[in-house]
């Protein structure tokens, strides 16, 4: 699975050259007759799952909204968990929520509501009137990105959605919308412009009419992340959604971030805000009046750009929870805000509910999947039947007779497990290993000898493994005496030599050889990217100041190296690709680089996001651009068959709307070509 990212399903695309005889019995080979009877199966791991976007409960039925996963269902309390959103227009949620008068009345908002650098898209809204049998978008679909969704606690047809809008780009569906059809219809009742979005609203328990919004103006691109601006602001309305005014007094001036909001459920005059603030205006703030005015309890805010959510306990008018990387909550009004405890549970959480009748029992969602506490988290119950494990890339071995499968996940280390087992009871828990802690990413086995792998997490943090021993050696190559430190990219790209399974390639904003396995390094390229100054480039129409609201956070430095490639034919032909949209060749095992910044068709500085030299003829190769971080959804892939000096696009019939991640050629069929898009499918 992509993370961020998504589900990362492979398209084949078949691009034959042959006579007709020959295509026809290709065709025979590859027929539904032939790999009908296929099936996935599972094999793991459940050690560890992943991010959980929202929960919707009723009793011992829960929804659970995964970030990159669709929607899963149990009616039993967590003992078994169906999928129940595969076959609509986005994998990626960010919303999920019951109708308060009829639970069977299922909506969910797709297109994570974080602003990472690893976000998936969505297509709108959509609704179940059978308890997500089946699901009808009801619309919305260029939002891409959904905040919230609020349903009338009497009146089910009454909805408002907080369109948060593109992340990547500006325009699309933005603001606050209402429907009282169903979503037959909708009505945009508050617009702030087209970089500004609604990132939640928050309706008051006892009265429908009285709303509050939050308006975040922020913008994510390959090189940077504005997470705030003087658009951000709180609405209120008392028309039930018709009419909204800004409600300022007592927050911050100037330029803010994302705001989080939540109305007690105990005293719905007191309302919370969690807010990002310019040079460290921000903090927690709490109205009594119903947001007429607002004192700033303490300066403790989270990340907006994956967290800034609080949820106000059922019973206790004074104590809120706070999403954070470790989950946080106070019990007067905010003054002090401490550590809620996570003994034994992963961190970084998104989502809770509080059960209404008992205020010590918890659902809680976070990047390692679901949890459950009885008792004010003293104790902790992971869920581990929630197959939602984001895998960032994968990787086999040559072991026999079972060969392993490795990988690395998003917050969730990397690791290695088998693909089958003579054990009666399948694969287990205890066959799967870590290789690797952090964010994982590329996994390299040596073809040669299964007990050596490679693993590696954010910002090239590269080691060599053990497979028997559980022996961790860090090989990452580090900057001489006086050279400036490496860019590396959060997904940096390693290769093992096809030539010499003890030759290493790997990159930062240069390339890097090891002839012994990763124990010395030698630089075999100087900066291979454009070297662009990201600070100088417009965002929102504007060049914005270091002092803005979060710029440049979570973000990887621009200028870094993001596809790598040896040819399996010609030993010392390398092709790197770059996050500015530059691609270089070299021949000579990199004693000289050939540069190529334009390709007809691909706008300007795209990122290139992997590139495959051939299996079969030392003079093609293939290109991904991907252009997502930019509002561009596109597919661009390219073919050379002159070792770079020209590229023509072999998009064809791929549909506009899918990005493509990837490309592999098949081993034995040269025109068989396996792309990786955003979705994973044809229309």
């Amino acid at each position: 699975m992509k993370n961020v990212f998504s589900l990362l399903t492979f398209l084949f695309v078949a691009i034959s050259a042959t006579n007709a005889q020959n295509a026809s019995t290709k065709k025979a080979e590859l027929d539904e007759s032939t790999v009908g009877g296929l099936n996935f199966r599972l094999v793991g791991p459940a050690l560890t799952s992943g991010r959980i976007a929202d929960l919707a409960v009723n009793q011992n039925t829960w929804y659970i909204a995964a970030a990159s996963g669709g929607v899963w269902k149990t009616t039993n309390h967590g003992t078994s968990f169906t999928s129940i959103f595969d076959n609509y227009g986005s994998f990626s949620t960010a919303c999920v929520e019951l109708a308060p008068s009829n639970p069977n009345t299922v909506w969910v908002g797709t297109g994570e509501n974080n602003n990472q650098r690893a976000v998936c898209y969505g297509d709108g809204v959509y609704k179940s009137l059978d308890g997500g049998k089946s699901f009808t978008n009801m619309g919305l679909k260029l939002s891409e990105h959904i905040g919230n969704i609020i349903i009338h606690p009497t009146d089910e047809n009454t909805v408002w959605v907080a369109a948060y809008g593109p992340v990547w780009s500006k325009g699309g569906e933005r603001g606050v919308y209402k429907t009282t059809d169903g979503g037959k219809t909708w009505e945009r009742t508050l617009f702030i412009s087209d970089e500004t979005g609604i990132s939640e609203i928050a309706i008051d328990p006892k009265n429908p009419n009285i709303l509050y919004a939050a308006a975040h103006q922020r913008r994510r691109h390959e090189w940077t992340y504005i997470g705030g601006g003087p658009e951000s602001a709180l609405y209120k309305s008392t028309d039930g959604g018709k009419t909204w005014r800004e409600i300022s007094s007592g927050l911050p001036k100037g330029e803010m971030g994302r705001i989080g909001i939540s109305v007690s459920p105990a005293d719905e005059n007191y309302v919370y805000a969690i807010i990002e603030g310019k040079n460290d205006k921000g903090g927690f703030f709490k109205s009594t009046n119903k947001g007429e005015s607002w004192s700033k309890m303490s300066g403790f805010s989270t990340s907006g750009n994956y967290y800034q959510e609080i949820i106000c306990d059922n019973t206790n008018k004074d104590k809120v929870f706070i999403m954070d990387t470790w989950l946080h909550h106070t019990t007067d009004g905010g003054k002090t805000i401490v550590g809620t405890g996570e003994d034994k549970k992963h961190v970084d959480n998104h989502c809770i509910w509080v059960n209404p009748n008992d205020p010590n029992h918890w659902l809680v969602g976070c990047d390692g999947g679901l949890y459950e506490t009885f008792n004010h988290a003293k104790d902790w119950k992971y869920y581990d039947n929630l197959p939602i494990i984001q895998f960032y890339k994968v990787a086999t071995d040559n072991k026999a007779p079972f060969y392993n499968i490795y990988g690395g996940t998003q917050d969730n280390n990397s690791m290695g497990g088998p693909s089958a087992t003579i054990n009666n009871a399948g694969i287990l828990n205890s066959d799967w290993y870590i290789t690797n802690g952090g964010d994982g990413f590329e996994s390299a086995i040596d073809p040669t000898d299964p007990t050596i792998a490679y693993a590696e997490s954010q910002y090239g943090g590269l080691v060599r493994y053990n497979t028997i021993t559980g022996e961790k050696i860090s090989i990452q190559p580090l900057p001489g005496k006086n050279e400036a430190g490496y860019r590396w990219n959060w997904d940096a790209p390693l290769l093992i030599s096809p030539h010499d399974p003890k030759t290493l390639y790997f990159a930062a904003n240069k390339v890097f050889k090891s002839t012994n396995k990763g124990d010395d390094w030698q630089t075999i390229s100087s900066d291979l990217t454009q070297q662009i100054d990201r600070n100088k480039l417009k965002v929102m129409g504007q060049v914005w100041s270091m002092e803005s609201v979060m710029k440049n956070a979570s973000t990887t430095i621009y200028g870094n190296i993001i596809a790598l490639d040896e040819s399996p034919k010609k030993k010392g032909l390398l092709y790197t690709g770059t996050d500015d949209g530059c691609i270089q060749v070299s021949e000579n095992d990199g004693s000289n680089w050939t540069k190529y910044t334009t390709f007809t068709g691909v706008p300007q500085n795209t990122r290139v996001n992997m590139i495959c030299a051939s299996l079969h003829n030392e003079n093609v190769a293939f290109a991904v651009f991907n252009n997502h971080r930019s509002g561009d959804f596109k597919p661009y892939i390219f073919k050379t068959s002159d070792k770079g000096k020209t590229w023509t696009s072999i998009a064809g019939n791929l549909p506009v709307r899918g990005s493509v991640y990837c490309v592999r050629q098949d081993f034995v069929d040269p025109n068989l070509l396996f792309i990786g898009t955003e979705f994973g499918k044809m229309d």
